[in-house]
Formats: C-alpha cells, structure tokens, sequence
C-alpha cells in the first residue's frame, strides 16, 4: 500500500495540494490513500483532492503523529503537531507499523501544501 500524507495551510487550494502530491510522487505508482491530522481531514480541499482521485483521505489523530519521528524536521510542525513533518508523520502512520518513507516531504510551487509518500508492501487497503 502506497499512503500519500499531506499537509497545507489554511489558504491551500485544491491545486496547491495537487501539486504537492505530484511532486512527491514523481514517476512513481498513483497512491492508494491521502492521510493528514484528524482536523484537516475535513477541510474542503482535502476532501475534494481524494474525491478527485477516487480514494480514501483519512484524519490521523495528533497523538498517533506526535509518535512518529521524521527525517524532515520544521520547527513551527513540532510546536503544532509534536512531529517535525506533517505530511511525512500522517504517511507512515496511516500506511502501518512495517512502513518506510518512498519520498520525504516535497513543498508545492505556492508554498501552500506538502506531501510526503510512504510505503507498506504488507498492507493492503
């Protein structure tokens, strides 16, 4: 299974989170699942970007992100979320114990959004 975390500002666009998603996928195989913190899962955008793509977009509780300990470190994340990436936490959390990150954390060309994918080849959806 192949888990896409996303993070984004409030002022994120639909586009903004597209564009970071493209990015950190790259050449490689489409995302089976979106994942960001419990709260922003229901933002518009977020929830319009998995419609799009026909797949799940799940909500990952802060606790379960703080946990998580990421080779992309921003200050203003750890104070906020306890993780120092978002998009890199929210990856590995939802794609399972046994995951390792694919692509770290890319920022989308309006500084908007971020994504991260992280793999788990024993999981599936």
């Amino acid at each position: 299974m192949r888990v896409a975390g996303i993070g984004f500002r409030g002022a994120a666009t639909t586009a903004s989170l597209r564009d970071a998603l493209l990015r950190a996928i790259g050449d490689g195989p489409p995302v089976q699942v979106l994942a960001t913190e419990s709260s922003k899962s229901h933002a518009t955008v977020f929830r319009d970007l998995a419609a799009a793509l026909s797949i799940p977009g799940i909500g990952i509780s802060a606790s379960d992100l703080a946990e998580i300990i990421t080779p992309t470190q921003s200050q203003r994340i750890l104070d906020r979320f306890g993780t120092g990436s978002l998009a890199e936490a929210a990856a590995l959390a939802a794609a399972g114990p046994q995951a390792r990150l694919v692509a770290v954390r890319v920022v989308s060309g309006d500084t908007m959004a971020t994504a991260a994918i992280a793999e788990n080849e024993g999981t599936d959806t």
